[in-house]
């Protein structure tokens, strides 16, 4: 079969694998549509150091190939969602209640991390039963597909937040997650959600997914504006959807005493992440900080796809791109060094 692969740090391309067998308990899904992520880009530039010849991606839906002999809830032929975190449900970390994690720090994160990923004709998923979801008829594809990590990921920040009915939330970028987190937080019950961007397009979409308003931090102080915003209080929540240490300093500063920052961005450089002492109370404000990686299980999945069904929100806003798997490099080259005004790129297999 064709993938999709880090070659080493700084290189991409094709290569042909065997289609993968699965065990007792997995099960072998053929691709249908993907998307490409940013942390596709930061593995690629060597964030969680050297891979060789490593298949690439972690969202993807598709239809079961071939499942072991225990699998119990899924047969060849069912189309599926398949979460971008994919733990191993015996791990004490998975029962103690963290979905995303087995084991050590981001354990849950198998795919383009310790095992191949999405981009390829064929992948495999551990543990089947509990890492899959099948597609309601009334979901397409490219809809579903969003499910595996944009609406997980987003929808935790806001879930994480402890956003009380009414509160105040702001949301630092509004990049694919951050649009989701926008969408959670008005789910949530937020009164006001102010959206931190400075791209007019992702301003635009920020406003369509509910955002009341827009920060524009690259013609205004964004702390002064969210306290002027909140008549100087600061927010209730503040979701930190890029993954910098200015973005995660901006989050403290905004946030009311007794306030939460909820992080989901990935923090993809530098040694540490800085906390501003005076904003936070010299240690004493109350300010909690959560942190999460994309939530992953089966329930996790089918309470996003029924998000989805019931038409709460329209991910595919959200798709700028749309690139058959035959042209996976130019693709990854738009979504990598964010060419064309990109937001999201979709990808579809034939077949």
């Amino acid at each position: 079969m064709k993938s999709f692969v880090m070659k080493e740090i700084g290189s991409v391309g094709f290569m042909e694998k065997p289609v993968p067998t699965p065990g007792p308990n997995d099960a072998v899904i053929r691709t249908t549509a993907a998307l490409i992520c940013t942390s596709d880009s930061h593995t690629v530039s060597g964030s969680i150091g050297e891979r060789t010849n490593l298949t690439l991606g972690h969202e993807a839906v598709g239809v079961v190939h071939e499942v072991g002999s225990e699998v119990r809830h899924f047969r060849p032929g069912d189309r599926v969602l398949v979460g971008a975190i994919t733990p191993d449900w015996g791990d004490p970390a998975s029962q103690a209640g963290h979905s995303s994690q087995s084991g050590s720090p981001l354990g849950g994160w198998k795919f383009s991390n310790t095992k191949d990923g999405i981009l390829a004709e064929y992948f495999h998923v551990n543990e089947a039963d509990a890492n899959m979801a099948k597609i309601p008829d009334s979901v397409p594809d490219e809809v579903a597909v969003y499910c595996a990590d944009m609406l997980s990921t987003g929808f935790m920040g806001a879930e994480h937040g402890n956003i009380p009915i009414g509160g105040t939330v702001a949301v630092i970028a509004q990049g694919p997650v951050g649009l989701m987190a926008t969408v959670g937080a008005r789910l949530r019950g937020a009164g006001l959600v102010i959206g931190v961007e400075s791209v007019p397009r992702r301003q635009e979409l920020a406003r369509t997914y509910g955002a009341d308003e827009i920060v524009d931090f690259s013609t205004e102080d964004v702390v002064e504006r969210v306290l002027e915003l909140t008549g100087g209080q600061g927010v209730d929540t503040a979701i930190e959807a890029l993954g910098a240490d200015v973005t995660f300093q901006t989050c403290v500063k905004i946030t009311k005493a007794g306030g939460t920052i909820s992080n989901i961005g990935y923090v993809g450089e530098g040694e540490f992440v800085r906390i501003p002492r005076e904003e936070w109370g010299v240690g004493m404000a109350e300010k909690t900080i959560t942190t999460g990686l994309c939530p992953g299980g089966r329930l996790r999945m089918e309470r996003l796809l029924q998000v989805l069904e019931n038409k709460r929100v329209d991910p595919t806003l959200m798709t700028s791109h749309t690139f058959g798997f035959d042209d996976m490099e130019r693709a990854f080259e738009i979504a990598d060094q964010k060419l064309e005004d990109v937001i999201k790129v979709l990808i579809t297999f034939e077949g």
